[in-house]
């Protein structure tokens, strides 16, 4: 059987799709599985051995250049794929309903008008599936996987996974200590209110005796680890990583603390210890809670459906909490 996963962006939604890759070959190791996503998060999924071939396009690009040429080079690309048996949009979205329906497939399946982020997407599929959009989206992605193939797959065996991400080299980071416990930071997020302060995160570096580095993605993200760094001086900021290297770094750490954003889920997926920061997004929906991974969330009554991008609260979370959590799974190491 030959299936193809349509799940473009972003970091984390694609982290918290791709567990469900060991439960497909547990199942059957000779189901082939490949994976549409967006030319910018290839790196996240390569060298997966789960993954036969990953398929890129870029939407971006169209939409910058505004190019019906790159548009209809794109499709084109699109309906040379395949043919699958079962093409599955773990998105939800129009734009990806309508990628999945272009790739050639006896069967494109997706979550019906009621589950999918955009109900309209549902008209592009010729079989559904229901499952509250306000669930938890890793339970989700098991689900409808399972629906599709007839897993029988408890949902409890997310929290066994094993390890899914992969990296080409291991990074040489210079400024990892042996004698100390190493804690990573990320101090951004796809938008400011999921961040918390940056006052914040320096005082943490002072009630935990630990190594600490902060990793940033683009200019506002360097210049916060530069004010962390103004207040708390011994802390590192790294160079700008590659996503290839990024993984190999939280690989390598004992702990890592930030909002809820991709390098936060990615050491959920390589089960390295983290401490995810909820503010104005759902925790209990957009995470998967271990031993080793701890949530914090704020007070904040989220919805899901709409999501408030002005609701600052994660500012509200202790920062005494957050320390006594982080000290917790360190010294359980």
């Amino acid at each position: 059987m030959k299936i193809a996963i349509v799940k473009l962006s972003a970091l984390g939604d694609i982290v918290h799709a791709m567990v469900i890759l060991q439960f497909i070959k547990n199942f059957n190791q000779a189901i082939t599985v490949d994976w549409l996503v967006e030319e910018s998060y290839k790196k996240l999924l390569e060298f997966n051995p789960d993954i036969n071939k990953v398929h890129v396009i870029n939407i971006k690009e169209f939409k910058q250049k505004k190019s019906l040429y790159l548009l209809f080079k794109g499709i084109r690309k699109i309906r040379h794929l395949g043919p699958y048996d079962l093409v599955i949009d773990m998105q939800g979205l129009i734009k990806s309903a309508i990628i999945s329906r272009l790739i050639p497939s006896k069967v494109t399946l997706g979550f019906d008008k009621s589950s999918a982020r955009e109900g309209l997407a549902s008209i592009f599929y010729n079989k559904t599936f229901k499952y509250e959009y306000a669930e938890n989206v890793i339970e989700r992605n098991l689900e409808i996987v399972s629906f599709a193939l007839k897993l029988n797959v408890n949902k409890h065996v997310i929290k066994n996974k094993s390890p899914f991400l992969y990296s080409s080299q291991r990074y040489l980071n210079i400024n990892l200590s042996n004698a100390k416990k190493n804690i990573l930071l990320i101090p951004g997020a796809s938008y400011k209110h999921k961040c918390y302060p940056v006052k914040n995160l320096a005082e943490l570096t002072t009630l935990i005796d630990a190594n600490f580095l902060i990793i940033w993605g683009n200019l506002e993200e360097k210049k916060m680890a530069e004010e962390i760094q103004a207040q708390a001086s011994s802390v590192v900021i790294c160079e700008k990583l590659s996503l290839d290297l990024l993984k190999s770094l939280i690989s390598q750490v004992d702990l890592v603390i930030g909002p809820d954003t991709g390098p936060t889920h990615i050491a959920w997926a390589l089960n390295v210890p983290s401490v995810t920061l909820f503010g104005p997004t759902p925790g209990y929906r957009n995470s998967y809670p271990t031993k080793i991974n701890k949530i914090i969330e704020s007070k904040s009554m989220v919805n899901p459906y709409k999501i408030d991008k002005h609701d600052n609260s994660i500012k509200d979370i202790d920062v005494i909490e957050v320390a006594r959590v982080s000290r917790e799974l360190l010294n359980s190491q």
